[in-house]
């Protein structure tokens, strides 16, 4: 019941927003190639569903692929960071720095050294993904509760005992904010990846329509992305409900508090 009033709210803008997007383009008679109707717009998914579930696997095995390469190399360079000073001071400022840098200005250079594969999407994707999961694994590490560890540590626990049973349990939370910020970002990136070549993506598919001067196929793309972008985002959630079933529990408490 919780989780229907949770969503509820959400689901009532949604409706209301489409009721009056679809009666303001028929009261006003909006073109329908500046502004299509949601009815167009659906039909228009239901013809090309065969097209665009071609163009979306690609993005989304672009996205998946690079988020969970982002995973892996976030984790090792934010535990790194937060275990060795002089890789923190090194390092950290440069990250910070080439998050600066827009991606489409990376992508072609990119695909001039690594080609017009799939690896070099991959490759950006993971960029893109992988700046939040790593500072906050490394913030989330530095800040482990001090006094846990020199009681452990006066037991004689190793680095790696230290790790496993304080620093990571205690960094889960914070992984996941970083990981369920990545995951907003994947397709998104995957989809800046394709802006450089590539012969089947949903970008493609929207330049193609846009050459077109088709936007109602340009806002089935949009709204292909948004659907593909919050399915990350859940399938997210769902797993830092797997792997912490303890901090939902206590979520959960305070929130009927």
């Amino acid at each position: 019941m919780r989780q229907v009033n949770n969503i509820f709210p959400s689901f009532l803008v949604i409706v209301s927003t489409v009721v009056f997007w679809e009666l303001a383009v028929g009261f006003w008679d909006i073109p329908h190639g500046i502004l299509p109707a949601p009815s167009q717009i659906m039909g228009e998914a239901v013809r090309l569903r065969s097209v665009l579930l071609g163009h979306a696997l690609t993005t989304l095995t672009e996205a998946l692929a690079g988020l969970i390469l982002a995973i892996f190399v976030g984790g090792v360079v934010g535990a790194l960071i937060s275990s060795f000073g002089f890789i923190r001071r090194a390092f950290l400022p440069i990250l910070v720095i080439t998050q600066n840098i827009p991606m489409m200005v990376l992508a072609p250079l990119i695909v001039v050294w690594f080609g017009f594969g799939i690896q070099p999407k991959i490759g950006i994707v993971t960029l893109v993904c992988f700046f939040p999961i790593a500072v906050n694994t490394a913030d989330a590490l530095m800040r482990s509760d001090q006094e846990l560890l020199e009681l452990l540590k006066s037991m004689g626990a190793t680095r790696w005992q230290l790790m496993r049973l304080v620093r990571i349990p205690e960094a889960l939370p914070a992984f996941f904010s970083g990981l369920q910020i990545a995951a907003t970002y994947a397709i998104l990136g995957a989809v800046f990846s394709e802006f450089a070549g590539g012969t089947s993506g949903l970008w493609l598919f929207i330049g193609r329509s846009q050459r077109a001067y088709r936007t109602d196929q340009m806002f089935v793309a949009v709204v292909l992305i948004a659907l593909l972008s919050i399915c990350l985002f859940l399938l997210v959630r769902w797993l830092a409900r797997i792997a912490m079933p303890w901090h939902i529990s206590e979520s959960q408490m305070y929130s009927d508090e």
